[in-house]
């Protein structure tokens, strides 16, 4: 009984940890993704738009840059990481 007693007093402590620990992805909006990339490339925005393919949904923005070029830039939705 004094063990029960003692997880029990233990479970938020534990269940905060675990949260803590727990890598969580991080979702990124498409209003997010748009500022990134303006901010990295100075261009304007043509079109932005949410894609899924399989099980993964990215932001797909597509921009005109300074020296006239069409760019396309694929942003995951649930890192950071930009992938072109």
């Amino acid at each position: 009984m004094q063990s029960q007693a003692y997880l029990l007093r233990c479970f938020p402590v534990l269940i905060a940890l675990a949260a803590i620990s727990a890598p969580a992805a991080a979702q990124l909006s498409l209003e997010d993704a748009v500022e990134q990339v303006q901010q990295e490339i100075q261009g304007r925005v043509l079109k932005a738009e949410e894609v899924t393919i399989g099980k993964k949904k990215l932001y797909r923005i597509k921009l005109l840059t300074r020296d006239g070029r069409v760019q396309v830039v694929k942003i995951p939705a649930d890192e950071n990481k930009e992938s072109r």
